[in-house]
């Protein structure tokens, strides 16, 4: 079978991997953006995929945009069987998709129509799912709103942050890539559509995601802390500054919970704790205050010099 991988981003790596390793398949190139100024220095680097395509000797192309001509002409000339599309970051227009007779098949980190669009991952733990998965699906022109082929599913941790549900998943989906172009090539496959009544959405996070409201539950912020990490994170403002913080739900005793406004610090046991929506509480594990180091929450306190009625997020 011969194949187009279109990817960018470490999550799609695995699966570009194994179909180079597995002699059934031919990847006649490799599609990715265009390298990018990145970290402090802003040097350009290439994409995860690029530089694992590198490795292997795979021809690369890098248009700034699919809807050009030129990039259609590319692909008509490579006349793949098939489009493998695992997180390539742009949205691929009808005349692409139907240059593939078996489709442009893509990795989608959600269990479909749940969670279509670029942050599966973070917004399935900031929602406090407590499942998820993979869905093999054939894109069309809408944003992943094509019909079903496999999926695999697995638990969401009480305690599991989006990198690390991330790399679980991206170790899974080479092999169900693999049994979906197998059972395309095959003709076993039954592509299902979606019930569109059911879709949710996960769109790209933006900085203010991570803006903490102390109005919220505890177990709501926590969710956030795990699923937007490492970036927008969660953060809130004290004495001015910004605060990007790290805690877990807790519990505490009546009388140190008494006429708590939400955001209110109070330290017990030297332990800091805030209070949020619903009678619930957050201890705090660590702090990073803006242009600072991340610290724990009690080489926050030792410089903090904490005063009655203290709280996060105050003018």
């Amino acid at each position: 079978m011969r194949l187009v991988f279109c990817g960018t981003p470490s999550f799609a790596v695995p699966t570009l991997e194994r179909l180079a390793s597995e002699p059934e398949f031919q990847i006649e190139a490799v599609v990715t953006q265009p390298d990018r100024p990145r970290g402090r220095g802003l040097e350009t680097e290439p994409s995860p995929v690029k530089r694992a395509a590198l490795a292997r000797g795979l021809r690369i192309y890098q248009p700034a945009k699919v809807r050009t001509e030129e990039a259609f002409e590319f692909f008509r000339a490579v006349a793949p069987d098939a489009v493998v599309i695992i997180a390539f970051g742009q949205i691929i227009p009808q005349r692409l998709i139907d240059l593939a007779p078996l489709g442009w098949i893509n990795l989608h980190a959600s269990l479909l129509p749940k969670y279509r669009g670029a942050a599966p991952i973070a917004w399935a733990i900031a929602q406090g799912e407590t499942r998820t998965g993979l869905t093999t699906m054939r894109i069309d022109a809408g944003m992943d709103t094509g019909p079903m082929l496999l999926d695999w599913q697995t638990e969401i941790f009480p305690d599991e942050s989006a990198p690390e549900l991330s790399a679980r998943m991206s170790a899974a989906g080479p092999e169900l890539m693999v049994r979906t172009l197998r059972g395309l090539g095959q003709g076993t496959l039954i592509p299902r559509p979606q019930d569109h009544a059911q879709a949710t959405l996960a769109p790209l996070l933006k900085r203010e995601d991570g803006k903490i409201d102390w109005l919220w539950p505890a177990a709501k912020i926590y969710n956030r802390m795990r699923g937007f990490a490492p970036w927008p994170g969660a953060y809130t403002t004290f004495h001015g500054s910004l605060c990007h913080l790290w805690g877990l739900p807790a519990e505490l005793p009546a009388p140190e919970t008494a006429a708590a406004e939400s955001g209110e610090l109070r330290v017990v046991s030297g332990d800091l704790y805030v209070a949020c929506g619903e009678a619930t509480w957050l201890r705090i594990e660590a702090v990073q205050r803006e242009g600072r180091k991340r610290i724990s929450a009690r080489e926050f306190l030792s410089g903090a010099r904490l005063a009655p009625g203290d709280r996060f997020g105050a003018p």
